[in-house]
């Protein structure tokens, strides 16, 4: 199944000529032309992600997802244009949760979670005893897919640090 959902991302971006990833290379190209910029990949890893996703599925929504991801309808750049307005977005959030609830909330609900708490942890003040107050503050830039921004919004400042291992088993 893994190798399935791999194929299907690489038929749609083949198929769209976009490249996997495209906007996270692009950042990273950008944040190379800023002084002293650490990168900080703070996703949750993608494989971890996708068997947590998969062992959440019924044996039939299993033989369904195998379905959809086999018949590799095609989607056009309109259609890839189109799910870049947030009410379209969300309408397939919405169509995904009614399909398939436990891939939404493994690729959106823990990932929004991870992220939150990646991106807070990578904004804690940096220690640095020659600074008046004994640190720095941190700038973080955070690249993320759009869908995530709500759920982080949601996250910011209230993550519970003991939720966090749990959505990485």
């Amino acid at each position: 199944m893994n190798i399935l959902l791999l194929s299907m991302s690489a038929h749609l971006t083949k198929e769209l000529g976009m490249a996997p990833g495209g906007e996270f290379r692009q950042a990273f190209s950008e944040a190379k032309k800023v002084p002293n910029c650490v990168v900080h990949l703070g996703d949750r890893p993608i494989k971890l992600t996708i068997q947590r996703a998969l062992a959440s599925l019924t044996w039939w929504q299993t033989l369904k997802l195998s379905w959809h991801i086999m018949s590799k309808e095609s989607i056009s750049k309109e259609q890839v244009e189109r799910c870049k307005q947030r009410d379209l977005l969300e309408e397939m959030l919405e169509q995904l949760t009614g399909e398939f609830p436990a891939f939404s909330r493994v690729f959106v609900a823990e990932r929004d979670l991870y992220l939150a708490n990646s991106l807070q942890l990578a904004a804690l003040p940096i220690p640095c005893p020659s600074a008046p107050l004994g640190y720095i503050p941190a700038k973080v830039v955070g690249v993320v897919g759009m869908g995530h921004v709500p759920g982080i919004v949601q996250h910011w400042g209230r993550v519970d640090q003991d939720a966090i291992p749990a959505i990485m088993e």
